[in-house]
């Protein structure tokens, strides 16, 4: 009887993947011990001879996905005097995933996205904040996705939704009227601000109950088709005011000279070396950081070039590769299938005998020899534009492979350094999401377009925190279970909340007040403010801050 009332004890207070774990090891007598092991950041308070059995033999040290188990490999490969290696070979492999995320999408995601707009015959505007916003946001929102699928790491997808939200709104918003004073938008300033302001009090809610239902993740979907809507309704009121009716909006980017791009100088002697010595010369003007970055981006480039098709509509053979696509027919598919889940669908084997890879691989050079055989190295087949969706699908698994390894990396060290996952969110996922559009917005004002940049910090987080969080968790949900539970790494989340909502409210009132012309007052106290929210969050995460007792 004692041992049953004792059984029962246990299954509510342990995890039962821990209370299996002790009944299998240890037998009921060790069960108290096994449940104080449910935490796997209390690894480093045990001897370093005990981390890698500890490692393996608490189930909340599980890696959800992913190729590489890096708490395996740095607390048991690694001997424990080499810790400070294995973390900087841990960085310097959580960097090269910001690139491989980074590259993936400008050069293979976004283009493909273009060229489905483009057949699909979309505006500028629709295709902006749909088409446009998923591939610039595709590392946000894959990040996100992938860290709602375990509670564990939900913390990681808050942390960086909100944290990047902070981080755009006052470095990059700031950092644009530093560079170059400008008068904004005030319609569509106000616009996002209001739609952003609404989506932060969503989630601020959400946060608050600690669970999503399916309604409300549905709301943050219908919510950011309402803010579509709302965009292109805008949209055609002021052209119409205009007079211009219907016509077709100028493309909303401009023509920028990237570091590829800049111009040469043609002297006598160019056209004797010819291209590829214009090549070298600017290869040797660059300095080493920007040579040593280029040389780490040709594996990657690389890979994705030989697995990933691209249409490029603006091209007059629309990039038709006839060798190279007939090549993508078989590695595309096979790519997806062997990083769908980790590869564990496509290491499948039918009827025990004949693995699933196998089969895909075959049917694609199936597929690739009918498309050689029936089209010329000229012209593009009819039937071209499959070969964008084609693009669009295994860039997104590329994509989705490595924000899994990322959100992985993430937590061992949040585990190593014993960090919560809501301020590694804040701090390096943030950080490493949002690169890309500092450059972006930055070098966009520089060359006079200070309006546009500044429209896009508050435009594209709109869609990083709607589709983020309400795809990611619908993602989650099954028909046994409607309800995302969320962990929030108390009182770091509400003051991160407070903050992107304060930054916001501080614009909403200051420009205005400011008549829309915003200086370099204004991106001073943006700079401030972001550094006073970051040094109260690492004050709290340290303890130094913490809520009082009740």
């Amino acid at each position: 009887m004692g041992r049953n009332l004792f059984l029962r004890a246990v299954t509510h207070t342990c995890d039962e993947r821990v209370a299996s774990l002790a009944r299998a090891r240890d037998g009921w007598s060790g069960c108290t011990h096994s449940c104080a092991l449910l935490q796997c950041w209390e690894v480093r308070r045990r001897n370093s001879s005990e981390w890698c059995r500890f490692i393996r033999t608490n189930p909340d040290c599980q890696l959800e996905g992913g190729f590489l188990d890096y708490l395996d490999g740095v607390f048991c490969a690694f001997p424990a005097r080499l810790l400070p290696l294995a973390i900087t070979l841990y960085a310097c492999w959580l960097l090269y995933l910001f690139v491989i995320l980074g590259v993936t999408a400008e050069k293979f995601f976004c283009p493909n996205l273009s060229a489905i707009s483009t057949n699909l015959k979309l505006s500028h505007n629709v295709a902006g904040v749909t088409f446009l916003a998923f591939g610039n946001g595709a590392p946000d929102v894959f990040s996100a996705v992938v860290a709602f699928s375990d509670p564990r790491t939900a913390g990681l997808a808050i942390g960086a939704v909100f944290g990047a939200g902070v981080f755009v709104t006052t470095v990059v918003a700031g950092g644009i009227a530093l560079v170059k004073p400008f008068t904004a938008a005030s319609r569509p300033f106000l616009r996002d601000v209001i739609f952003y302001m609404v989506a932060v009090f969503l989630t601020f809610m959400v946060l608050y109950l600690g669970r999503i239902r399916l309604g409300e993740a549905l709301g943050y979907l219908g919510l950011y088709i309402f803010y579509v809507f709302t965009v292109v309704l805008c949209t055609w009121i002021h052209r119409r005011q205009r007079g211009d009716g219907l016509a077709p909006a100028r493309p909303w980017e401009p023509e920028l000279l990237t570091d590829t791009e800049e111009q040469e100088p043609m002297g006598s002697g160019s056209s004797d070396y010819g291209e590829e010595d214009r090549d070298y010369r600017k290869w040797r003007r660059k300095p080493w950081y920007w040579r040593l970055f280029k040389v780490l981006k040709v594996p990657v480039e690389l890979l994705l070039l030989l697995t990933v098709p691209v249409v490029d509509p603006d091209k007059e053979d629309l990039n038709w590769k006839r060798p190279l696509n007939c090549l993508h027919v078989i590695t595309g598919p096979l790519l997806c299938i062997l990083t769908l889940k980790s590869g564990t669908y496509g290491l499948y084997q039918i009827q025990g005998v004949f693995p699933v890879w196998v089969l895909v691989a075959l049917v694609g050079t199936v597929v690739a020899i009918l498309v050689f055989s029936t089209t010329s190295n000229e012209e593009p087949p009819k039937y071209h534009c499959v070969f964008a969706f084609l693009g669009f699908l295994v860039s997104a698994m590329w994509i989705n492979a490595a924000a899994t390894e990322l959100v992985n990396i993430l937590r061992t060290l949040g585990i190593i350094f014993q960090l919560s996952n809501t301020v590694l969110g804040l701090t390096l996922l943030a950080w490493g999401n949002s690169i890309g559009d500092t450059f972006s917005d930055l070098t966009m004002a520089r060359q006079g377009y200070p309006r546009m940049a500044f429209s896009a910090c508050f435009g594209g987080i709109i869609f990083n925190i709607l589709v983020g969080v309400g795809l990611g968790c619908l993602l989650q949900m099954s028909a046994s279970q409607m309800v995302v539970k969320l962990e929030p790494d108390g009182l770091l989340v509400w003051i991160l909340a407070g903050a992107l909502g304060l930054s916001l409210a501080f614009s909403l009132v200051a420009v205005p007040a400011q008549c829309f012309q915003l200086g370099k007052a204004y991106g001073a106290c943006l700079l401030l403010y972001y550094a006073a929210f970051l040094a109260v969050a690492l004050l709290t995460e340290f303890g130094v801050i913490h809520a009082a007792a009740a």
